[in-house]
């Protein structure tokens, strides 16, 4: 499975952005997916998943109410939607794949098989 990371940008604080995942390859697998971020000379953090169904989320304390994670299995794509961005959201995004985990959702790194490329999120005035 192979996945491509898209729409990091520059925001401005309390902007939005979308980024998008794309699988392709194997997708014929029911799987999870989840966001994770890495700022600058920091661990790589949990952000978001979701189930295969596209019925179960899970947010980091951090993003919740203000990140949205929503899936459409047709085009194997999942999309987070980041509102209200604050200076503390910046960092490198990479989207994941879980195969083990497509009904039950995980925060843990070392549960997800397939990795994307990041794409960098910049939140500044």
């Amino acid at each position: 499975v192979q996945l491509q990371a898209s729409g990091g940008g520059t925001v401005q604080p309390g902007g939005s952005l979308r980024l998008s995942c794309t699988a392709s390859g194997r997708t014929s697998s029911r799987y999870g997916v989840g966001w994770s971020r890495q700022a600058p000379g920091k661990a790589r953090e949990f952000v978001a998943a979701i189930s295969w169904s596209g019925g179960g989320t899970l947010y980091a304390d951090s993003v919740k109410g203000r990140f949205t994670i929503a899936r459409d299995s047709a085009r194997d794509t999942v999309y987070l939607q980041m509102n209200s961005l604050k200076a503390e959201d910046t960092a490198n995004y990479y989207c994941a794949v879980a195969l083990a985990f497509s009904v039950v959702l995980t925060t843990q790194s070392r549960n997800y098989n397939y990795w994307g490329r990041g794409t960098l999120v910049t939140v500044s005035s």
